[in-house]
C-alpha cells in the first residue's frame, strides 16, 4: 500500500501549522489511477495545487474528505 500525499513543493516557505483544504476529489474508492494521473485538487493558501497519483493502482480509501481541512504530511488516501 502506497500513500497518497500533496506534494513536499505545495509547502515551501509554508508556516508549520497552515492546513490545507482539500478542494475535490478527481477520483473515488476502487478507481484504477495511472501514475501521475490527477487524483484531487487541494487549495493552501489561496492557492491551487493538483495531487498526483505517485504509482499505478487502484485507490483504496479516501482519508479526507472533499472540503475538509488537512495538515503538512497528511495522506490523503491510501492506493493499492
Amino acid at each position: 500500500m502506497t500513500q497518497i500525499h500533496l506534494q513536499d513543493d505545495a509547502w515551501e516557505d509554508i508556516d508549520e501549522s497552515t492546513e490545507a483544504l482539500l478542494d475535490e476529489w478527481h477520483v473515488k474508492e476502487g478507481d484504477s489511477v495511472e501514475a501521475g494521473q490527477l487524483v484531487a485538487s487541494v487549495m493552501v493558501i489561496k492557492t491551487s495545487f493538483e495531487v498526483l497519483a505517485p504509482a499505478a493502482g487502484t485507490i483504496g480509501k479516501l482519508l479526507v474528505a472533499a472540503q475538509d481541512n488537512f495538515n503538512r504530511g497528511q495522506a490523503l488516501a491510501e492506493l493499492n
